[in-house]
């Protein structure tokens, strides 16, 4: 890989259960980048994700994210994995019964941080960076669509990520808050993360220009930039 690669695939098919998804594919994506990956349903977007996430495992060709070798990955490095990638859903998957602070404070504690000043600083400070700064108390059920899925993001961010993974983040929001978890989004690519992000909504790329990757008959096709 090279300097500023974060994510290779070479070679690589995809499986669903054994069906073929994505055969043979190469693509390399660089830090900073922001990539839309298009695509109908059923062509392979969230398969290429869950491969990225280590939930599905690669049955041919080399694959590496960061420092791991997801051909080689077993299943005590993928948490390890997970903590170098946020991954950004379409329907928020916060957990209903607790605050805005308790969602953040569960995904730190399950990935290993044990000191309670430096979660609540870390809570905190992804809490600023996504506009949510007075909201840790509030309960899921109390934010807007926009407010629910930046908290997505903010907990996304906790463990410094290189790779954010979004699975259509926007899906459920309408175009004005849509745009704003654009804007969010192209900051943190611009932070030097690589963002690749999932999407239906073709009018994104218009708007937000970025490098764009179709799924397409078992096939990857790059459109550099869109």
């Amino acid at each position: 890989m090279g300097l500023d690669t974060i994510i290779q695939l070479q070679g690589v098919s995809i499986f669903q259960q054994n069906n073929l998804v994505l055969n043979n594919i190469n693509l390399t994506i660089d830090k900073g980048e922001f990539v839309y990956l298009i695509g109908r349903t059923g062509t392979g977007k969230s398969s290429l994700l869950k491969t990225l996430y280590g939930e599905l495992h690669i049955q041919s060709g080399t694959g590496a994210i960061s420092e791991f070798d997801l051909a080689k990955l077993k299943e005590k490095d993928i948490p390890f994995l997970r903590r170098k990638l946020g991954i950004v859903f379409q329907d928020f998957q916060l957990l209903t019964d607790r605050s805005v602070s308790e969602n953040l404070s569960f995904v730190l504690k399950a990935t290993g941080w044990k000191n309670e000043q430096d979660m609540q600083k870390r809570i905190q400070d992804v809490l600023d960076k996504t506009h949510l700064s007075t909201k840790g108390f509030k309960m899921p059920h109390e934010l807007s669509g926009g407010e629910q899925q930046r908290v997505g993001i903010a907990r996304a961010l906790l463990n410094d990520p290189e790779v954010i993974l979004a699975d259509e983040p926007t899906g459920n929001l309408d175009p004005e808050t849509s745009d704003d978890i654009m804007n969010l989004l192209f900051d943190i690519s611009k932070s030097g993360r690589a963002v690749v992000m999932a999407t239906h909504n073709y009018s994104l790329l218009e708007k937000f220009p970025g490098r764009v990757i179709r799924c397409e008959g078992g096939q990857l096709f790059d459109g550099q930039r869109s």
